[in-house]
């Protein structure tokens, strides 16, 4: 018999770590500077296809108004993709069933009709938590489906019908006069050339940032982004953490809705369609990690202009509706790319 020969090296040889450490440059300047390096090209790009008309003011204020709804949205949003939970798929009947609830109940008043509206998604928002931070849900596949109940439930009480203020308003003044006034806030200006939505967002970007940046929930949030379970053990009430998180994002898409249902004079289950992946654009945008624990207010609230400048460039040069979502499919997933590549050089994915 042959003698065998053990050809095994020495198991107490230490191993070589052979792993590239080295920082790509490019990495390191994107998550410094974030998504204003793009807002900064997408302005240089604007100028030159508007032939240096893009910073009229006319141009501004439709770039404002554009970006108003999703920048309101995505105020909230940030903190579902922050706790680590990628998106809310139940965007669009949260904003849909904000605005009809809004329109629904204008008899009462123009007040408490808002206040119904924001209501109701926040009720969406504690079911969403629950589930998902109770019952561990899995946040994709539960929100989609919330979603397409949610769309069954309004398709057979309002029987698959728009819902107009000024038809559901009754025949009194005190009606009347609260449908003109939810009419009126998507078409309120104030100092001429700044919308009342605009206005609107950038309050609510300046609230989120306060609760994202400032507050002991803020810090829970990103711990149970970043590890679940080690936030768990660390004493955090993670359900109570989440449910809340959605609940923000229900109270911040109803907003949306609202203003949507009043901009465009209709409250409808189609109002919020397209609204859960253009707001996620956004967010990603902004640096955020889909699987959660990165990501800052700051930077959404570029990655919303940055989404509202490209959409006002392609209209410059001319694209159709069907065009548009080419570009921004294509935009959507180069910056998931993007994202988890630059963070992955960074060992920060």
């Amino acid at each position: 018999m042959s003698e065998q020969i053990n050809k095994n090296p020495n198991t107490n040889t230490p191993k070589v770590d052979t792993r590239k450490t080295e920082i790509n440059k490019f990495s390191l300047i994107f998550n410094k500077l974030g998504i204003y390096v793009v807002v900064v090209a997408l302005i240089i790009i604007g100028l030159i296809v508007s032939k240096g008309t893009f910073f009229a003011a006319s141009n501004i204020q439709s770039i404002l108004e554009a970006v108003a709804l999703i920048g309101m949205v995505s105020s909230g949003l940030i903190f579902i993709t922050y706790s680590g939970n990628m998106t809310d798929m139940s965007i669009p009947l949260t904003m849909a069933v904000g605005g009809m609830m809004a329109v629904q109940t204008i008899n009462f008043g123009f007040p408490v009709a808002i206040l119904i509206g924001i209501l109701s998604g926040a009720l969406i928002g504690l079911v969403n938590g629950f589930m998902i931070g109770k019952f561990r849900a899995n946040p994709i596949i539960w929100t989609w489906g919330f979603n397409l109940l949610l769309s069954g439930i309004v398709r057979v009480i309002w029987e698959g019908k728009q819902l107009y203020a000024d038809k559901v308003a009754k025949d009194t003044e005190f009606a009347q006069n609260a449908a003109n006034t939810f009419f009126s806030i998507a078409r309120t200006y104030i100092g001429k050339y700044i919308s009342l939505m605009a206005i609107v967002m950038i309050v609510m970007m300046v609230i989120a940032w306060f609760i994202h940046s400032k507050t002991k929930f803020g810090q829970k949030l990103k711990l149970i982004g970043t590890n679940y379970e080690v936030a768990k053990f660390s004493g955090i009430n993670c359900t109570k953490t989440l449910v809340t998180a959605y609940i923000i994002n229900g109270v911040c898409a109803s907003i949306g809705g609202i203003f949507f249902a009043a901009l465009r004079k209709t409250a409808s289950y189609e109002n919020g369609t397209g609204y859960d992946f253009s707001c996620l654009t956004a967010v990603l945008l902004g640096g955020c990690l889909l699987n959660g624990g990165k990501g800052s207010v700051v930077g959404t609230f570029g990655g919303v202009l940055a989404y509202g400048i490209l959409n006002n460039i392609l209209s410059w040069i001319g694209l159709g509706t069907y065009e548009k979502y080419l570009v921004q499919g294509l935009v959507f997933l180069f910056i998931v790319w993007l994202n988890t590549y630059s963070n992955r050089k960074l060992g920060r994915a």
